[in-house]
């Protein structure tokens, strides 16, 4: 099982990367945090000290068009913001 499907690179993450030692990812719903430290600490070769979890619900989306009225649905997932310990730093461009 793939835990961590996607960092989360916004203005925001990267403004609580650099004050705060903190990065965002969206993982499994499925996921729990020890699975989330295990798999950000094997992939990234980091110490992390928290966790913390959040869970977002999908939610139906509708637009009004000439042909009628479009309906969807925008996709739920899980977000997980991870806290590394003093002194260490995950680079999301290394790889580009």
């Amino acid at each position: 099982m793939n835990i961590l499907i996607k960092p989360i690179v916004t203005e925001k993450m990267t403004a609580q990367g650099e004050e705060m030692n903190r990065y965002g990812f969206v993982v499994a719903r499925d996921a729990n945090k020890l699975q989330i430290k295990q798999a950000v600490e094997e992939l990234y070769s980091v110490k992390v000290s928290e966790v913390n979890t959040m869970r977002y619900a999908g939610k139906r989306k509708q637009r009004f068009t000439k042909s009628g009225v479009s309906t969807g649905k925008a996709a739920s997932y899980k977000k997980a913001v991870v806290t590394l310990a003093e002194g260490e730093v995950i680079d999301f461009y290394s790889n580009i």
